[in-house]
């Protein structure tokens, strides 16, 4: 399973704004220093903030920040709500995607096992667990 760039910008975000504590950053700031396109990013916080993982504040001395404490971001569900298909094949999507084994093939039910092995692994884990290495993970993004 590869995860799309969306959702791993959108881990790399979130990651950045738990660094920063309740400081306000751009979204040029954040993308420059986690090494992502500007525009891209701009895309993801406003996805973040439909979803209320952060909160964007308008003006001059405006920003991006989290919305909520680390400990209560659950990776597996930044996962599930920033991914737009688990479809890990054809037949996932359309049922059968035109495969005349479909309706006996045990391979959709072991690659949905798996997706579900993948996402649970990833439940167990909050925002905070992510961050844990605090100040060596500031010092790979410092200026």
């Amino acid at each position: 399973m590869r995860l799309t760039q969306f959702t791993d910008n959108a881990l790399r975000c979130l990651t950045f704004l738990a660094l920063s504590a309740d400081e306000l950053n751009t979204a040029r700031e954040i993308a420059q220093r986690m090494g992502m396109s500007a525009d891209h990013l701009v895309k993801v916080v406003q996805r973040l903030t439909q979803l209320g993982y952060v909160e964007t504040i308008r003006g001059w001395k405006g920003g991006v920040r989290l919305a909520q404490p680390p400990e209560s971001i659950v990776v597996g569900e930044v996962v599930r709500q920033t991914e737009q298909s688990f479809a890990l094949v054809a037949c996932f999507e359309t049922g059968d995607g035109g495969c005349p084994i479909a309706p006996a093939c045990g391979l959709a039910p072991a690659l949905d096992e798996a997706l579900q092995a993948f996402l649970a692994v990833l439940d167990r884990y909050t925002l905070a667990d992510l961050t844990r290495e605090r100040r060596r993970l500031r010092d790979l993004i410092a200026d």
